[in-house]
């Protein structure tokens, strides 16, 4: 090899070394200035489709930063019986999920369903449960979301945003995509849910359904190890974690709060949807309408939503551009908040942060 052919060949070699260290530096810089970023709080209650009805909302961003394109915001939805912003705003370790989504330079927003946290409760919350049907069923909740969208999507000048459902809520999202794919970028579906092959819901106790039912701290956490080796319990959630979770969640429900024991009420209309359709083989909407790019992610040890409903639902998404799925070991249907929750929260980055072209 000539002289001058040898020196470009150093030359060359010197430069992939050198992007590539600039690569690992950036990298590094990235995840450490991720934890400095200051983030802004704010807080609405915004009209839902019917009169007298409002809907909380929080959103959360890098403070200074109003514009956002449609990849960079995500709305998040909770399940059957426990509020948003205690979960998916709950800081654990000194970070909730939320914070950890808008410190990487995302606009991040949770909504509570009506019946739920901070949103408007049905005036059949103010009687005895048993004095109506069940109230709250899915339709009315994906009615909900969407109003939270289109208030999302007016507010920040986008067509269309990501959407995160946990639980019910990836019902409730996948519901809402599959007949508004304009107005969703990518879907997140968090403990998805799907035809029940034998047994009940953990949420669903038997008997006559009322308008909502009560759940006290000891029957939540009950439900929470649900399917855990008795061996990994003690070390499943942090010392102090299930706690301060139980506080923040019981605490959103003032009358509830004030029985003895405290109780969280929860609407019954998903208790109800769950033995008219899902528990009968009959779908409430079809997957394969959705047409965005979806991820699910499930733990190994979720009782609530087994691992079958992950395997089938995947299989349902025939119309999308890609999908993934990830299955977490040592966690269960509240991962969000247990020892492992990390890894979920990684996977889901990485899916909301990637841009993949199909075809490449």
């Amino acid at each position: 090899m000539s002289n001058s052919r040898l020196a470009r060949v150093r030359m060359i070699g010197l430069n992939v070394w050198i992007v590539a260290l600039a690569a690992t530096a950036v990298g590094s810089m990235l995840a450490t200035d991720a934890r400095a970023v200051t983030i802004a709080m704010e807080e609405f209650m915004i009209p839902a489709a019917d009169p007298g009805i409002e809907l909380y909302v929080r959103n959360k961003h890098p403070q200074g930063v109003n514009a956002f394109s449609g990849d960079k915001i995500v709305l998040f939805v909770h399940g059957a019986t426990y509020p948003a912003e205690t979960a998916f705003d709950l800081r654990l370790n000194g970070i909730s999920w939320m914070e950890y989504i808008a410190e990487r330079g995302y606009d991040v927003y949770l909504v509570d369903i009506r019946g739920y946290g901070r949103s408007t409760r049905p005036k059949e919350m103010d009687a005895p449960a048993d004095q109506n049907e069940p109230i709250v069923r899915t339709p009315i909740a994906v009615r909900d979301v969407g109003s939270a969208v289109d208030f999302i999507l007016k507010r920040r000048g986008v067509s269309k945003i990501d959407l995160l459902g946990w639980s019910w809520g990836t019902t409730i999202m996948g519901w809402y995509t599959s007949e508004h794919n304009d107005k969703v970028n990518k879907l997140v579906l968090y403990a998805p849910g799907w035809l029940r092959e034998a047994g009940a819901s953990l949420t669903d106790t038997g008997g006559k359904l009322g308008a909502y039912r009560a759940v006290s701290k000891a029957a939540a956490k009950g439900r929470w190890l649900t399917g855990v080796a008795e061996d990994q319990k003690a070390t499943l959630i942090p010392p102090g974690w299930f706690e301060a979770w139980a506080d923040a969640t019981f605490a959103t429900d003032p009358v509830g709060a004030k029985q003895s024991p405290p109780v969280l009420r929860a609407p019954n209309g998903v208790v109800a949807d769950g033995r008219e359709f899902w528990y009968a083989g009959k779908p409430m909407y079809d997957p394969a309408n959705i047409r965005v790019p979806t991820f699910l992610a499930h733990a190994e040890w979720d009782a609530d939503l087994p691992s079958y409903m992950l395997y089938a639902y995947f299989a349902k998404l025939t119309h999308t551009p890609y999908k993934r799925y990830v299955q977490i070991g040592e966690g269960t249907h509240t991962i969000i908040m247990e020892k492992n929750r990390m890894q979920l929260f990684q996977a889901v980055q990485a899916f909301l942060d990637e841009h993949v072209t199909i075809g490449e």
